[in-house]
């Protein structure tokens, strides 16, 4: 007898996974990522992107793989520098290129999510100053303008950018990522921009020709930012800091209207106001605060995992409740729908992962009992890839990709991931298996207790 399930999603819950345009396609030549990876002692492991998973040629044959592991969705990002390769210029082949991925993964029954902007940028957009510029809106308006006109009959579920938050930390807050500005004014100019672009694209593609279905969010990174001292109240002030800054500050613009970072006030971006349709949750870990005297361009807090903790291969501390908690204050604080638009572990080995996937799922369903409107799951990621400064030495694929062959190989947590799929939701026994903790939760919260029987 099949087992029975602890918790059902529902058939119109979407289940996928995630990549995008520079971590897979290969050879994006014309973006500021290609040109900075050149400079030797960028990338972790000193490799290039390349020829990446070849997926710009390869599409086909991967989606028929997503379409026999069972997803019904798949978020995907359109490359900008393809796109619009100088200031106003369109490339034809580009965009009949992204038709015909969007058409292929609709032909397969598999609902695209699409993203505007991950991380690159055209090498033009970024020499006129990237998000600094107070015209890379118009710049971004006129690209979402583009992008509603040719490809919003394939599209319902856009989302403007990925990880603002970590966009402006990672490359002009800090300094690691092009283009390495560590300027924390710069920062909070970008995010401003930002916000404002994303206002700008949520108009176009609302009001483009197929406006009336489109459904625009943001796919935002959520941590869990914990002091480390609970006992403490300057580790439980400077663990606030980050929650306010990073976690809610675009978020809240893009809502209210209203932005603004600890201690430095409130300033109005009135046309955000109100532009979120739904809310896409990247969610990975959490992190411990302690307050630091010497780290002021950090707002004094060091962060890092919890001592003793499971720790993945990026060293982030593999903490299946964080989700739970990102969700209902996610959903309790701004009212939205939310998909889970990235949620994975960087697991050369595959040991963590089939856990990984299920202690996540459990926790998502948790939230969803207690009244989240969620409505899908994207695995990050689809298949190994370039993983920015980290090069190729981070695996988060459901897929071994063996880049000197371009062989595919879904792993063990592939095929629990689409059992999952197939089944709709989680078993007793993968609860029992992977994340025996929950099993009291589900009995508890009067799902199936005959099914323990069973």
């Amino acid at each position: 007898m099949a087992d029975a399930l602890a918790y059902d999603f529902g058939p119109a819950f979407l289940w996928g996974a995630a990549t995008a345009a520079h971590h897979v396609e290969g050879n994006n030549t014309n973006c500021d990522w290609w040109e900075w990876e050149q400079l030797p002692g960028k990338i972790r492991d000193g490799s290039v992107s390349g020829a990446a998973c070849e997926h710009y040629t390869r599409y086909p044959q991967d989606f028929q793989m997503l379409a026999d592991m069972g997803h019904n969705a798949h978020r995907i990002s359109l490359e900008w520098s393809r796109i619009e390769p100088r200031p106003g210029e369109v490339d034809g082949a580009a965009v009949a290129h992204y038709r015909d991925v969007l058409e292929t993964l609709r032909g397969h029954g598999i609902t695209p999510l699409v993203s505007l902007h991950h991380f690159t940028s055209p090498i033009w957009f970024a020499r006129e100053g990237g998000f600094e510029s107070e015209g890379s809106v118009e710049r971004f308006r006129a690209f979402s303008r583009l992008c509603a006109h040719e490809f919003g009959d394939l599209v319902q579920l856009w989302a403007t950018f990925n990880e603002p938050n970590v966009y402006a930390y990672e490359s002009y807050f800090l300094d690691r990522w092009p283009p390495q500005r560590g300027d924390f004014g710069a920062g909070v100019r970008v995010l401003r921009n930002m916000v404002r672009a994303h206002a700008a694209a949520f108009d176009e593609l609302k009001s483009g020709p197929h406006g009336d279905t489109a459904r625009v969010g943001v796919a935002q990174h959520l941590r869990v930012f914990q002091g480390y001292r609970a006992w403490l109240p300057i580790d439980r002030l400077v663990a606030y800091m980050p929650e306010l800054g990073f976690n809610r500050w675009f978020l809240r613009a893009c809502t209210t209207g209203f932005a603004g970072f600890p201690l430095g006030g409130l300033e109005r971006i009135p046309e955000a106001a109100g532009t979120l349709d739904y809310i896409g949750v990247n969610y990975y870990s959490r992190d411990m605060v302690a307050f630091s005297p010497s780290l002021p361009g950090q707002l004094f807090s060091n962060t890092f995992p919890q001592p003793g903790a499971e720790l993945s291969d990026f060293q982030m501390e593999v903490y299946p409740e964080g989700l739970h908690t990102v969700l209902v204050d996610t959903w309790n604080r701004y009212g939205k729908p939310i998909y889970i638009t990235e949620n994975g572990v960087a697991d050369r080995t595959d040991r963590l992962r089939p856990r990984a996937i299920v202690s996540h799922l459990a926790e998502a369903a948790r939230a969803r009992r207690e009244g989240v409107d969620l409505r899908g799951y994207l695995h990050w990621s689809t298949m190994d890839n370039f993983e920015w400064a980290e090069g190729y030495s981070m695996r988060f694929g459901l897929v071994e990709i063996d880049f000197k062959t371009q062989v595919r190989t879904p792993r063990p947590s592939a095929a629990l991931y689409s059992r999952i799929i197939e089944q709709g939701g989680l078993s007793w026994d993968q609860l029992r298996e992977y994340y025996p903790r929950a099993v009291p939760y589900f009995v508890g919260a009067g799902v199936g207790e005959a099914a323990l029987r069973l």
